[in-house]
């Protein structure tokens, strides 16, 4: 599969995109070595290989999750940049 200056200029179009003409055969040419090392995968052989989302084994590195006691609301409003009835209060974003 190759990509041809017609297919750029079809792409560029949906995108919206005005390329010159040097821009179109520049595009075509890297795309088009994109797709040539992309094809060097085909060569391999992946017979007995399972497939996977990533090369590294993972596992969940999280903490287990365990109730406790939570701040004292006056601890906590020490944060404040200001606070009205026990809660913060900022500037208003609706009208």
């Amino acid at each position: 599969m190759s990509i041809t200056p017609k297919d750029v200029q079809h792409v560029a179009k949906l995108a919206r995109l005005n390329l010159t003409p040097e821009e179109e055969e520049m595009f075509t040419g890297q795309l088009n070595a994109i797709l040539q090392y992309a094809e060097k995968l085909n060569e391999l052989d992946t017979d007995g290989v399972e497939p996977t989302t990533h090369v590294l084994h993972l596992h969940n590195v999280m903490r287990e999750d365990k109730v406790r006691e939570s701040l004292p609301i006056e601890k906590v409003l020490l944060n404040a940049p200001d606070e009205e009835e026990g809660q913060f209060k900022v500037p208003a974003v609706l009208e």
